[in-house]
């Protein structure tokens, strides 16, 4: 498990982090269509909090997009970087998960957040933030609709509806099992719309949420136990320096 400490100069105030939002914002690439589904790899990144001991836990998982065995995983433990704030919460991820990413003994392909891109008040969610930093295609595939509106999709696996905040559509309502909620899909970084919901359709052929989710979800939910065991090494290794 990679340690990480909070980069020097971090944003330490919600000021700071809208700041860097609006500078990063301007790099995000909208006009490139991304990998094709099924083929190379597709990595899911997650992260686990225990607030109370302040850690925070990211895992990276590759899979195989054809066969969706996992390839490679790589964790990281940190302190969390940033207060609960909504709309900057990829400021509290961002450190630990790029570390498990670097950790990783192979490319990624394409990066599946379990968050938004588009889909944040200043379009500009974890997502899009990790694709800017890392030049990695990325998508956010959520649970939930945060802020926006949208029409229920039909009821049959692979239904969509536009996700909208007014007029402008964010991301997709995408129906994933059928008659089951669907997920919300956005674009991160160097991906197209349609083209994140082709992949997610393929990271889903038995669950609602993508496989590489699930995966990622598991690892860093063990990794945060973990880490958070009395004596862990890990822990001490990233506390502050005096």
């Amino acid at each position: 498990m990679t340690t990480v400490r909070i980069p020097a100069g971090w944003p330490a105030t919600e000021e700071q982090a809208r700041a860097v939002q609006d500078e990063l914002r301007t790099r995000v690439v909208l006009d490139e269509p991304g990998p094709p589904p099924g083929k190379g790899h597709v990595t899911g990144v997650d992260v686990a909090y225990d607030d109370e001991r302040d850690v925070v836990v990211a895992a990276a998982v590759v899979l195989d997009a054809a066969s969706l065995d996992v390839v490679a995983e790589a964790t990281a433990v940190g302190r969390i970087s940033f207060p609960y704030v909504p709309g900057l919460l990829a400021f509290r991820e961002i450190p630990t998960v790029m570390a498990a990413l670097e950790a990783l003994p192979c490319p990624p392909g394409l990066v599946v957040c379990d968050g938004y891109g588009r889909a944040h008040p200043r379009r500009f969610g974890l997502a899009a933030h990790l694709g800017v930093l890392t030049g990695l295609p990325t998508i956010g595939v959520a649970k939930n609709p945060f802020t926006f509106t949208y029409d229920d999709p039909d009821t049959a696996r692979g239904s969509a509806s536009p996700l909208l905040a007014d007029t402008e559509e964010v991301g997709r309502a995408l129906r994933t099992r059928e008659s089951v909620k669907p997920v919300f899909v956005s674009v991160g970084h160097r991906v197209s719309l349609a083209n994140a919901c082709a992949h997610t359709l393929a990271l889903t052929p038995q669950y609602r949420l993508p496989e590489t989710t699930r995966h990622a979800d598991a690892l860093c939910r063990r990794a945060l136990k973990e880490a958070t065991r009395a004596g862990s090494p890990q822990m001490e290794q990233a506390a502050p320096d005096a």
